[in-house]
């Protein structure tokens, strides 16, 4: 899903963002704290992986102000304080999580995997609908046991939809899930990705299970 960095080392910064988008995480990246509180505040995130020493605002005061702004998304704290009281600090100011620096990679994956698996949605690891299913570890697509190619992008596509399966999902909160702020708001491509995804998961069946709702949205329903 979607997750903010709030990192003002930007090698640092740029070394989690590319570990996740491997993961085929869609992930925006911030080097202050000022700036890391307004993308947090303007864009729906999954999660948040905030530094404590920032600039412009540090970490904590950053976590105090989302909270009591009633933002209530799932934040790392990460950071090289990695002493009790700092800790206590940071989890007191509203952070769900701390890892100090430095850190495997590994272990900060599969921090954010637990972190989002705390909300209801997340809980599960395998999706299914009808005879489609999903394992979101191992992220292999089959339908009526037969193995079903996706890129990385129209993983997390059928991925966001079947999370919210018979719940009609607009265009904007598909990007705001699956796509970065580098995302270009001229172009087509939901609507090119969801053509690719149709063909792949629906074409030979019988049963169509990704449906498009004028005006409204998509959504993958079993009826």
């Amino acid at each position: 899903m979607r997750i903010l960095i709030v990192e003002d080392d930007k090698r640092i910064a740029n070394f989690v963002q590319k570990g996740l988008k491997e993961e085929q995480y869609a992930v925006d990246a911030v080097y202050n704290g000022e700036d890391g509180e307004f993308w947090a505040e303007v864009n729906e995130y999954d999660l948040i992986i905030l530094d404590v020493m920032l600039p412009k605002k540090n970490g904590l005061a950053v976590c105090q102000s989302l909270r009591q702004k009633k933002i209530n998304t799932p934040i790392m704290m990460l950071t090289a304080r990695d002493a009790v009281e700092d800790k206590v600090n940071g989890l007191d100011s509203g952070a769900d999580d701390y890892l100090s620096k430095p850190f495997a990679f590994d272990e900060l994956l599969a921090r954010c995997r637990a972190l989002l698996r705390r909300t209801q949605s997340y809980k599960t690891k395998t999706l299914k609908a009808a005879g489609l299913e999903v394992d979101t570890v191992t992220r292999r697509v089959s339908r009526d046991g037969r193995d079903i190619a996706l890129s990385g992008k129209e993983y997390a596509l059928l991925e966001y939809l079947l999370r919210n399966k018979g719940i009609i999902i607009s265009e904007t909160k598909i990007v705001e899930h699956v796509w970065d702020m580098s995302y270009d708001p001229m172009t087509n491509v939901v609507n090119v990705y969801i053509h690719h995804l149709r063909k792949k998961i629906d074409a030979g069946f019988d049963k169509k299970l990704l449906h498009t709702v004028r005006n409204s949205g998509y959504v993958i329903r079993e009826d």
